[in-house]
């Protein structure tokens, strides 16, 4: 089997009943990469990722790092000056970038460019709810391979139930495309 890692390819002599355990062990031997630390990018049973008794039987990519550059890593850390936390700027201390002057000039162009498409009027007596759909409506940490698979379970009962009290907007920082993506929502958000 080819394995292609770090931006090297190499070839492990498996057996032909090996599982994805014994596929990690060998990459250890030749990588040093611990089985914990590996990730075999396109070894799936599904959506997900094999687990580690399901067969083999094609050319995968590993992503990991050694005990030892993970070593490395941690002691520079260490050694690194302190990074200061938002969270833990005093009250007196105030980081006002509201009223400089590129800032207001930025989300001025952006407000001129950004046009909104609203699938319905607001009702009246609705709050509004925002969710953003990276990390939050989708998990984009997932190995699924299209938008849909990445959808939180239980996302439509969610909605539903949220919609009974609230408007519902759909927001993202990326692009337009994954809310687009997300159009399952559309004849949630038209229901009346």
């Amino acid at each position: 089997m080819v394995v292609k890692w770090n931006g090297k390819q190499f070839t492990v002599s498996l057996p032909e009943d090996a599982d994805v355990a014994c596929l990690k062990r060998c990459i250890e031997a030749e990588t040093s990469v611990q089985p914990k630390r590996q990730k075999l990018l396109n070894v799936k049973a599904g959506p997900k990722l094999a687990d580690d008794d399901a067969k083999l039987s094609k050319v995968v990519m590993m992503m990991g790092s050694t005990e030892e550059k993970i070593s490395e890593i941690t002691q520079a850390a260490e050694g690194a000056p302190e990074v200061l936390d938002d969270f833990d700027v005093g009250v007196n201390e105030e980081i006002d970038v509201r009223d400089k002057g590129e800032n207001v000039e930025k989300l001025r162009k952006r407000i001129e460019k950004y046009k909104v498409a609203p699938l319905n009027a607001p009702r009246d007596g609705k709050k509004l709810l925002v969710l953003d759909i990276d990390y939050t409506l989708f998990d984009h940490r997932s190995t699924a391979e299209n938008p849909l698979e990445l959808m939180r379970p239980h996302l439509h009962e969610m909605l539903t139930a949220a919609y009974v009290h609230y408007d519902i907007v759909i927001w993202s920082a990326t692009s337009m495309k994954w809310v687009e993506a997300g159009a399952y929502t559309r004849p949630l958000l038209s229901s009346t």
